[in-house]
């Protein structure tokens, strides 16, 4: 049961959140400043830095916490499941951990569309896929012919993260109209297909 402060909590980041999204869209991100959105919704700047560290976590979020999820769904599927499927299970968690899935479709378009979040984002990605690649080595069986687990484990990341962002990337620029998933799936399929 959640108590009441931290469903005053909630009610706080959300109308946070609600406001710089607005902001940002009618303005776009980089011209839109903290001291703007602190403002208009009725709050100290520094009362806005104690829900979000900086600028970029009210569009990207926690990077941290989801990271964190991502990697812990991954390592709590069967040991009999590919590291693939453990991979699509773990995006799945976090996909709208933070946010419902329109919330999620208007940042994505906010990170996609700005140079400085995109880099920031990918930045924090590749954090992401470093702690993930043992994970993953630990999935995998090294058979005759096969290159070694780090290797292995590393391409498969690589390649997981990459069709997500594609797939992400295309869902926003079709405004959440396509499956998310079947984007992803779509994608890996090609990137998987030997003929």
């Amino acid at each position: 049961m959640t108590t009441l402060w931290e469903r005053s909590r909630q009610v706080a980041v959300q109308a946070i959140l609600d406001t710089a999204v607005r902001l940002f869209a009618e303005q776009g991100y980089e011209q839109t400043t903290i001291a703007q959105i602190a403002r208009e919704a009725g709050i100290s700047q520094r009362s806005l830095f104690r829900y979000f560290g900086t600028k970029e976590d009210l569009v990207c979020g926690d990077q941290e916490a989801l990271g964190e999820l991502l990697k812990r769904t991954v390592e709590q599927q069967p040991a009999e499941m590919t590291a693939w499927d453990a991979l699509r299970a773990g995006f799945e968690a976090i996909l709208t951990a933070n946010h419902p899935p329109e919330r999620a479709l208007e940042l994505s378009r906010l990170i996609f569309d700005t140079p400085s979040l995109h880099a920031r984002y990918i930045e924090k990605r590749l954090r992401w896929q470093a702690e993930l690649v043992p994970v993953i080595r630990a999935r995998l069986r090294n058979g005759p012919g096969r290159p070694a687990p780090d290797t292995r484990a590393k391409a498969i990341v690589a390649t997981v993260f990459a069709c997500i962002d594609t797939a992400t990337e295309l869902w926003a620029r079709h405004d959440g109209r396509i499956d998310l998933a079947d984007l992803y799936d779509q994608c890996l399929a090609t990137v998987r297909d030997h003929g």
